[in-house]
Order: structure tokens, then sequence, then C-alpha cells
């Protein structure tokens, strides 16, 4: 079996590894999936003579034994459905297994209870004329083959798996620069409340902010009110992506405050809240508590992420219960989510990959549903940014928690299918400069009303022809924020852009 990946040195040149056996299959795992994965089942799919390697397939295993057969046809269908789809029916197919024992319980008896959802897996595959050859259960450090018969290389009680970094994957995988971002459980406790002593605050803001907003979002025919929560919405953001960039020296002010209700408690926190936009001249850096939530145990490195360079705890350091409830059921708009959906790429998109986990981690019970948004804004733009392996296991969490969340499934089908994030990028570019850029003052208006005012008579300006359109480097220009333009080189350069409708929008 072949694992091709494409090198970064050169366009045509390819790297070749040929895995023989199951101790080798089970060790290539973690570098396809970019993690190890935990309590999952993972069906990878074979092309051609020599079982090159193709689209795969993961879930978590189902607890109850009475799902496993629909889970399996589930699984198959999906793989094979997603390999003819992009032209390439798989021509075999690779099971794996993985959990880790119950207290007191073996990595054999893992495999052993196990072994009728492998078989089920197995008839499910070829039932739509696809051979299984290998199913593998990996529990315990230890890998067992369910279609190996010989116990000399797979033996009963299990083979210990190779030391990690030993070998010719794990070689080749960093000479390529593949990385493997710790287990699937680590990276899924990085984007649920971890239920701190600070989680009791963050379902008052939450009860106080739901108060407020939802009537306001949800109860306004004539709109005023939504594009205002909106507007608030997107500036409060704007402000901690610059907060998250530079957090001593940058002036970071708050949303203004909302209008209370009736029904909303007075905040805790009110006599500390910023100055309102208009003020920011004479306003100083508001002072910010060092965990104003305790969600976050301290010191937990940020391992699996391309900046790694802080914590969670920091970040949540970062934002109060009260931004982060305003912001919460803010995203629960449709157009905010997509308008936020914008900050892609760049710092912009570093720090917005950084909000958007810690609004999942704040989304804490009875508000598990509302974490959809966040989290799928956190697999959006992990996946703009190449962090496929982030992407999958966001927006899984985000289909977990809202499995009818349309645009977290089209973002999970597209980043399972391989396809290109840049087709939606270049349209959410195109769409925040056309939003953007009648808003900006025209240059070339400007120059006409000097060269009008200053001409000696008789002459004539020469100015461009009245509707032009301009091309796109002159809409960036006006604009200001593109992603790796002038603006966005620097972080303190330019606020990032709230951006505007796509032309097909989902429904959620």
């Amino acid at each position: 079996m072949n694992a091709n990946r494409h090198e970064t040195s050169g366009p045509t040149r390819t790297q070749q590894i040929t895995l023989r056996g199951p101790a080798e299959l089970a060790d290539a795992l973690p570098f396809m999936l970019g993690f190890h994965p935990t309590d999952s089942v993972v069906l990878v799919a074979l092309h051609g003579e020599h079982g090159r390697f193709g689209g795969r397939v993961r879930l978590g295993i189902p607890g109850s034994p009475r799902e496993w057969a629909s889970t399996a046809d589930h699984l198959a269908e999906c793989l094979v459905e997603g390999g003819a789809r992009a032209g390439a029916r798989p021509d075999g197919i690779v099971v794996f297994l993985c959990q880790d024992p119950a207290p007191g319980e073996t990595g054999r008896r893992v495999m052993e209870r196990l072994r009728p959802f492998a078989q089920r897996l197995r008839t499910a595959c070829g039932a739509l004329d696809i051979p299984v050859y290998e199913a593998l259960c990996i529990s315990d450090g230890l890998y067992f083959s369910y279609c190996c018969p010989d116990a000399r290389c797979c033996p009963p009680d299990g083979t210990p798996l190779a030391l990690s970094g030993t070998t010719v994957m794990a070689a080749t995988a960093a000479y390529a620069g593949v990385r493997v971002r710790g287990s699937l459980r680590d990276m899924e406790a990085r984007l649920k409340p971890t239920g701190g002593p600070g989680e009791e605050g963050q379902r008052a803001a939450l009860d106080a902010a739901a108060a407020s907003l939802v009537p306001r979002i949800l109860e306004d025919p004539e709109g005023r009110q939504r594009t205002e929560t909106r507007e608030r919405t997107l500036t409060l953001a704007r402000g901690i992506l610059r907060r998250f960039t530079n957090p001593k020296t940058l002036k970071t002010p708050k949303i203004p405050q909302i209008p209370k209700t009736p029904q909303t408690p007075p905040s805790p926190q009110s006599s500390k809240t910023p100055q309102p936009p208009q003020a920011l001249k004479d306003a100083k850096t508001p002072s910010r508590p060092s965990n104003p939530t305790g969600l976050t145990p301290p010191g937990r490195a940020l391992t699996d992420t391309p900046e790694g360079a802080t914590t969670d705890a920091a970040d949540d350091a970062l934002i109060t219960s009260e931004e982060a409830a305003a912001l919460i059921l803010g995203l629960q708009d449709r157009i905010t989510r997509d308008h936020a959906a914008e900050w892609m790429e760049g710092w912009e998109g570093t720090a917005a990959l950084r909000l958007w986990r810690v609004l999942a981690r704040r989304c804490v019970a009875p508000y598990q549903e509302y974490a959809a948004a966040p989290l799928t804004l956190v697999g959006w733009t992990a996946w703009s940014t190449g962090d496929e392996p982030t992407a999958r296991v966001a927006l899984g969490l985000a289909l977990a928690a809202d499995s009818e969340y349309v645009f977290a499934q089209l973002l999970h089908q597209a980043c399972n299918e391989g396809l290109d994030p840049e087709s939606l990028r270049s349209c959410l570019r195109s769409e925040r400069d056309a939003r953007t850029a009648p808003e900006q003052p025209s240059p070339t208006t400007s120059r006409r009303v000097r060269m009008r005012a200053s001409r000696r008579q008789g002459t004539r300006p020469a100015l461009s022809r009245a509707g032009r359109q301009t091309g796109a480097r002159d809409r960036r220009a006006a604009a200001g924020v593109r992603p790796g333009g002038p603006a966005t080189g620097r972080p303190g350069g330019g606020s990032p852009q709230h951006g505007g409708q796509r032309g097909t929008r989902s429904g959620r």
C-alpha cells in the first residue's frame, strides 16, 4: 500500500511511502488524519493496484451496539459516494477501530468487544462490492488484526505499536512538514466548556444577554434593532481581534452597552465598561482581570495550533463573561456570522481562530447548541488557513451541537472531499470589497474636485470616463484591509473589516 504526498519543494516531485503489513498501517493512521483518533472508527479508501490511500471518514464509536449496523452502513456509503463524486471509486478499504480500555479493561477485551462492529463494517463494504483488505483495532498501545489469522505476525494478545518517531512514515512526515496534533480527545477538549468555577458566571451573563438580544434579533419587523445588534456585535469582535494581537498597548474599547430590558439584571461589571467608539481618543486601555471566568485551567498550552505561542487561559483572560455572551448571542444571526467568516487570512485569521475557540468554550449548559456558530467559524478559519485536522474536528463538534446547521454541513462535506477553500475565500473577498468600497472616500472624486478648482481657464483636466469600473487592485487599496496588503501586514495598521453576504447563503 502506498501513501503519496506532494512535496513543497517542487510541483512535480512526490514522496512515495510503501507500507507493508498491519504494523505500518497502524503507525500511519495519525499521520493520515493529523491527530491520534480516540474512540473513533476510521475508514480509509484504497485506489489502484498498489493500494494508494484516498479519502477517509471518521466517526465516534457508538456507545450502543444497537447503532453499529446503521453506523457501518452509513460510513461505507459516505466513503464510496464521496469517492465516486470525486471520480475515483475505491478499490478497497482499510478499517481502524480506536478505543482506550475502560478502567479494569484490557486492550484485548476492547478488541473482542468491538469484533461484531468490525464484522458489520466489513459486511457493509462488501455489500457495495468493495473488499476490506485489513481491519485493525488499536487500544492500550497495541494493535490487533481482525483479518490476519497468522498468530506469528498478529498474536491474539496484540502487538505493541512502534515507538513514536522511529518509523519510515514518521521520518517522511517530518521531512514533509506533516504534524500530528496530539489526540482527538485533547483537540476536542479545547473547544468545549471545562466546567470550571467560573461557569456559573458565564451562564448568568448568557441569560442576561439572551433576555436583551433575542427579542432584538427575532421580534423586530422593521429590522432596525437587528441591524444595530449586528453592527454592535461586529464592532466588539473587531476590538477583541486587535486585543488578541496586542493586548498590552493597543486600545480595546468594548461594545456600547446594549439597552437593557426590564428582565435583564444589571451587570456586575457595568462600571468597568469602556467608552463607546466615538470617545476612543480620550479612552484609556481598560484593565482586564487575570482570569474573569476560570473556565480554562491556567497553563494549558496551544499545542495543536499553528501559532502555538499563547495559551487558552491567556485568551480566556482577555474576554469577560459579558463580552463573550454578547458575541455568542450575536453570532446566532446568520448575516452576522457570515460577516465574521471574512476574517479568514493573515493576522485577522490568526486572531479570529483564537476568538472563536474562546466563544466555543463559553457555551456552557444549557447553551450548548449555541456553540454551533463559533465552532463552525473555528472550522472555516482553520480550513482557510490550512489546518484541516482542526477544521474537521471543529466542524464535527458543530454538527454534534446542532445536526441541522447547514453552514457546518456544507463546510464539513467540502473539507472531507478535499476541495480547495480558495473558491469560497475569493467569493468572500469580492463581496466584502463590493460592500466596503462605496463606504470609502473616492480618491478619483477628490482629485476631480481639486483639479476643477485649481485649473486655469481654457484647460481641461484628463479625467477617467464616468461609470468605468476600477480594477480589483484599486478596490483593494480603497478597502485598506485586504489580507497581505499594507494594512494587514501589521496588526495595528487597520481594523479588520466585517463582511457581506455570499451569493448562495445557507439557511443557518
